[in-house]
């Protein structure tokens, strides 16, 4: 349900809201009787979000206002995509008319044949070719557009200036390589007092999570490029878990207390006694806000490695049932919202600013160009955090190849995750067993899937 504020049509958003369980409610076809074109799309902010949820109606309103031929119902949902219902409302064609996607959603939602193909329609979308072409090459599937890009975040090294410092080393010169994070850290973790020179996930699959992310720094990657066989038991492979044991055995820089989360890590990072550890730039306030931080202090540098990254993000997808009418309405709704440089939901910097939120952040960077000049131009002029301390992020990780999470990532991860665990708390593992089981139970996985 949703409430601009300037329509009256609580009674109608009410029923709709009863009903979305069982349909996706007001996209049957466009109001004849009004002569607009109606769109539902979902992903609305939470009631509990107050601010974000005002500028997500506000922005919509101003829209409707400009569009005075469509109508927008929006339905709220925290999380956006709830894994528990995505799949049956796809399934069961249910879905809104323009509907919220993880990356790693599209293939699967283009397999089950509820998505439109918008591809005959994506000239219209002024700002489309303003993306990044391997963003915008996550929802084109079969040489055929199914979706646009919203937001889209890499993994970095954050890493504690003030840490680098007391240890000797230059706070301005990250390390680059796993040789060099593995360096650093045990000079880091040498300071004492409880201080660990690089912290990594190892529960919960986090830790297959975090596997991944350094197999792909390493030009490594965890199934084959069909998608069909285990690719881990690999000299990348054998490299990622070889250095988290060294690190954590022969250096003891990852400290002792092990099958940690990102809730652990953070607290460490925050409490000023990590050096380093991977995430993407949205930790960062996280780091400030909820965990004791200082942004003078945190910095983020490229993925270490120089060979990629883990990306993910989000974006839209439309109906199958949509009308030619409502993809062309939706298309426009999300140029407005989300696509305009320095302006909409994520764009307006100034009102994000007057509203105590971090602007400056190297990320979401959706742009290419000259559009994307004009973005980071805006956010530079209204930035209240230390830009500076990102800077070798936002030109390092553009350089390496941006690769998505594997196919059945949940499943992979969790028996990753015994392996990464096993490294961190058995200073015997047998890293060749490890990786050899690992590939047999991923092999399993994809050849049910």
């Amino acid at each position: 349900m949703r409430s601009t504020g300037f329509r009256p049509a609580v009674a109608a958003l009410g029923v709709c809201a009863l009903a979305l369980a069982l349909t996706s409610c007001g996209s049957d076809d466009d109001d004849a009787a009004s002569g607009k074109t109606r769109i539902t799309v979902n992903c609305e902010p939470p009631k509990s979000a107050k601010v974000d949820r005002k500028f997500f109606d506000e922005d919509t309103a101003s829209f409707e206002k400009q569009n005075p031929d469509i109508d927008v119902t929006l339905h709220d949902a925290f999380p956006c995509e709830d894994p528990k219902t995505f799949d049956a409302k796809l399934a069961g064609g249910q879905m809104e008319d323009v509907f919220y996607t993880y990356f790693t959603d599209v293939k699967h939602v283009v397999d089950t044949g509820q998505a439109a193909d918008l591809t005959p329609y994506v000239k219209e979308l002024k700002s489309y070719g303003t993306i990044q072409q391997q963003l915008r090459d996550i929802y084109t599937v079969d040489g055929k557009v199914y979706g646009i890009p919203r937001t889209g975040y890499s993994m970095g090294l954050i890493y504690n200036k003030k840490l680098f410092q007391k240890a000797g080393l230059d706070p301005e010169k990250p390390p680059t390589t796993w040789e060099e994070v593995r360096a650093d850290a045990k000079k880091i973790a040498a300071l004492g007092g409880g201080t660990v020179g690089y912290a990594d996930y190892s529960a919960q699959n986090q830790g297959g999570w975090h596997f991944t992310a350094e197999m792909y720094s390493q030009g490594g990657d965890v199934v084959s490029a069909d998608g069909k066989k285990a690719a881990v038991d690999t000299p990348e492979g054998h490299a990622v878990l070889q250095n988290l044991h060294d690190m954590r055995w022969t250096d003891d820089s990852m400290g002792s207390k092990q099958l940690l989360v990102i809730n652990d890590v953070q607290l460490l990072m925050g409490s000023g006694k990590l050096g380093m550890y991977l995430a993407a730039p949205d930790n960062i306030p996280i780091l400030v806000k909820e965990k004791g931080g200082n942004y003078k202090d945190l910095a983020l540098a490229p993925m270490p490695g120089g060979k990629g990254t883990l990306v993910g993000g989000d974006g839209y997808m439309f109906s199958k049932k949509d009308t030619p009418a409502q993809i062309r309405a939706g298309l426009k709704y999300l140029d407005h919202m989300f696509l305009t440089p320095g302006k909409g939901f994520l764009g307006d910097y100034a009102r994000a600013k007057k509203n105590d939120a971090p602007v400056g952040l190297p990320e979401p960077r959706l742009f290419t160009g000259a559009a994307d000049a004009t973005d980071q131009q805006v956010k530079k002029a209204n930035a209240n955090v230390p830009v500076d301390n990102y800077q070798s992020f936002l030109d390092g990780n553009q350089k390496l190849q941006l690769k998505v999470e594997p196919p059945n990532a949940q499943q992979i991860y969790s028996v990753l995750d015994g392996v990464v665990s096993a490294v961190l708390t058995k200073k015997d593992a047998d890293i060749d067993h490890l990786l050899e089981d690992a590939s047999s139970k991923i092999d399993g996985i994809l050849a049910r899937s």
